[in-house]
């Protein structure tokens, strides 16, 4: 299945663990990572470009560090510009219809304080329903999440088993339930 792995770091190479993801990443066959700070550090997103990535892979993962229980602003302003009516959704829209979308994300939080009764009091399939609901939206299919907390304990160990563990699941997702 190809794969379109959206990376939205402010500053990857900096990053541990996203940027040791996208590493293990590139050593594996129908994935395209598509950096978007990179692609477009002035921000201004080339539209057209970008639907014909989307169009060209069956499956779009948006990988990225949760800032303030949210994506990057690179992120949600393309899914302002990308995300067009009557391409994504609307009476004509079936550019999307099908795809599977998810999120492969990395949290400060320990995996204790994404929990009711931990410091952030919600979860994180609590704290990604909006990405969910966008799925559904665009009629795309929602794909469990990826998460590593706690990216404050940075090993070398722990890093290259997130990176294996992250390519496993992109292999292995299946599409959540529908409630």
């Amino acid at each position: 299945m190809k794969t379109l792995i959206i990376v939205t770091h402010p500053n990857l190479e900096a990053s541990n663990w996203n940027k040791a993801w996208v590493e293990e990443l590139k050593k594996q066959p129908d994935i395209t990572i598509h950096d978007l700070y990179k692609e477009y550090p002035d921000e201004q997103i080339d539209v057209q470009r970008e639907q014909r990535l989307v169009e060209a892979h069956e499956r779009i993962i948006f990988q990225y560090p949760l800032y303030w229980y949210s994506t990057p602003p690179l992120l949600k302003k393309w899914f302002d510009a990308v995300l067009l009516y009557n391409w994504a959704y609307g009476p004509e829209a079936d550019k999307t219809n099908g795809k599977q979308i998810g999120v492969a994300i990395s949290t400060y939080g320990t995996t204790e304080s994404y929990q009711p009764t931990g410091s952030n009091r919600y979860t994180l399939d609590q704290i990604l329903a909006p990405v969910q609901a966008l799925a559904r939206f665009i009629s795309a299919v929602y794909l469990p999440h990826y998460a590593v907390n706690d990216t404050s304990d940075v090993t070398p160990e722990r890093l290259a088993q997130s990176s294996k563990d992250y390519v496993r699941h992109l292999m292995t997702v299946q599409p959540a339930e529908e409630a």
